[in-house]
């Protein structure tokens, strides 16, 4: 390939990238936009994309007005950091199995836990609620967290991860009398730190996006997420989009914050999980 045709090409590459990023940044910026709008230049009838007065008032109002809305916000963050917790802790465990320990049958279990994969979760809903029921939990934290400390694609990046640190590390560390579980904690955890990332990244996103699940186990307002509290949001005041814009804005701040923090390391797994040794 010329360089001229190579030039062209990139240029082209450069320019469809652009025209996508405009396209998936466009909802986003309106749901700013609106959210400092006055409320006269809501229901005009032309799209203001730029608000000719800047009404900050909207997110205090926002916060405010809705009474549980900061319960909320404590739910989704509780929720999703415990949650992320403890399926780091038996990915990582799974993980380990996986990719250092010989057992029978052990690709076969594999592949059956990625068949799961397969299934949708609206499946396997009406199941999980039986269950919660049987047990009593519903309206409680163990109804939320619990059924989500496992997960088959955490258990996928990080076996994936596992499988670049060389066996001879463990040769090693065998040599120095360490144990399994002293291995994986001491010199695999520290060395997978990039995947324990993004594991934990999707995993948060994951739980503080919950919509359907928290609907359906919880009854009462202190145990609602930030997802559901949007919903009824939007009841509660239909009719004013800069205060919902205002609280969506809220509630999406802390995953940018959260992704901004850690693109490196998110980056770095991503890339890593498709290696192997």
């Amino acid at each position: 390939m010329s360089k001229t045709r190579k030039t062209a090409h990139l240029t082209l590459v450069y320019i469809l990238l652009t025209v996508g990023a405009v396209i998936m940044l466009m909802p986003f910026y309106y749901m700013l936009s609106t959210s400092v709008k006055a409320p006269e230049e809501l229901y005009v009838n032309r799209l203001v994309w730029f608000p000719s007065k800047i009404v900050w008032k909207n997110y205090a109002d926002a916060w405010n007005e809705e009474p549980y809305f900061p319960r909320y916000f404590f739910n989704s963050a509780f929720i999703a950091t415990v949650t992320t917790i403890l399926q780091l802790a038996t990915s990582a465990l799974a993980a380990y199995a996986f990719s250092n320990i010989d057992f029978w049958g052990k690709e076969t279990v594999f592949m059956i836990l990625l068949g799961t994969m397969m299934i949708p979760s609206q499946v396997t809903l009406v199941p999980n609620y039986a269950i919660i029921a049987r047990l009593g939990w519903i309206d409680t934290y163990k109804a939320l967290i619990v059924p989500f400390t496992a997960s088959v694609f955490g258990i996928f990046m990080m076996r994936q991860f596992f499988q670049t640190i060389p066996l001879e590390m463990w040769d090693a560390a065998q040599i120095d009398g360490c144990s399994r579980f002293r291995y994986l904690w001491v010199v695999m955890v520290p060395l997978a730190r990039p995947i324990f990332v993004t594991s934990g990244l999707f995993t948060f996103i994951g739980g503080w996006n919950s919509f359907l699940w928290p609907l359906i186990v919880t009854n009462s307002d202190h145990l609602r997420t930030i997802q559901v509290g949007l919903s009824r949001f939007n009841q509660e005041f239909g009719t004013r989009p800069d205060l919902l814009m205002a609280a969506s804005t809220l509630a999406i701040a802390p995953l940018v914050a959260l992704f901004f923090v850690a693109q490196n390391q998110f980056i770095q797994g991503i890339a890593r999980t498709g290696l192997k040794s």
